[in-house]
């Protein structure tokens, strides 16, 4: 009997040596949440980024608007002197428009894509500003985790209460004075677009005998 107390008594004392070290690194949990988007509009640069976005889109834009009216012109001029046309010029003239078509829509799938790397680049050092001061108040308030609130189609933040967001302590880490949410979050990249251009005669084209 005297020998099963012992041996209780062992694993008990082992097991405490080995739940205390366990115990006694585990820190309570502390996890927040900030809204990046919210962060950014808040910030000067949000603002200067806008405005080389929009200036970048609105320089795509007038190619794109340059392209679509050298196709018009041609294709008018097309148009108007099918009917005189030998069969080879006629030919000639219907592979310029379907290049230059091709060219414009081309493009246009182009010029999102540069917009889209363009609004990356501008972005790349404000975010890196973000993640510095949010590592920065997570060490200074005792933060374990920071989530993200913004919305998308896989949010990382579904619920949490209003005390753990840390936005706007964030932005005053930064020497922002909050102020209200902006109302054209630079997140978004403007689209560069143009108006349709119309479909290029193909092949044979019909005309009208005098």
């Amino acid at each position: 009997m005297k020998k099963l107390h012992l041996t209780f008594a062992a694993v008990a004392l082992a097991a405490a040596s080995f739940f205390a070290p366990s115990a006694q690194a585990q820190a309570p949990l502390k996890i927040g949440f900030t809204s990046v988007e919210y962060v950014l509009s808040q910030m000067p640069e949000s603002k200067q980024i806008e405005s080389d976005l929009k200036a970048y889109g609105t320089q795509l834009e007038a190619q794109l608007k340059t392209k679509t009216t050298e196709y018009q012109t041609k294709l008018d001029a097309y148009q108007k002197g099918a009917p005189t046309m030998t069969p080879v010029i006629k030919a000639d003239k219907e592979k310029e428009l379907q290049t230059l078509g091709q060219s414009i829509q081309e493009f246009q799938q182009t010029a999102q894509q540069s917009m889209q790397q363009k609004q990356q680049t501008l972005l790349r050092p404000v975010l890196d500003k973000i993640q510095k001061n949010i590592d920065a108040v997570a060490n200074e308030q005792g933060y374990t985790y920071i989530l993200n609130s913004d919305s998308g189609s896989n949010p990382i933040l579904l619920h949490g209460p209003k005390d753990g967001d840390v936005s706007d302590i964030i932005l005053k880490k930064m020497g922002i004075t909050p102020t209200a949410p902006s109302t054209a979050p630079v997140m978004q990249a403007p689209k560069a677009q143009a108006p349709m251009v119309p479909a290029a005669p193909a092949g044979k084209t019909k005309t009208k005998s005098k």
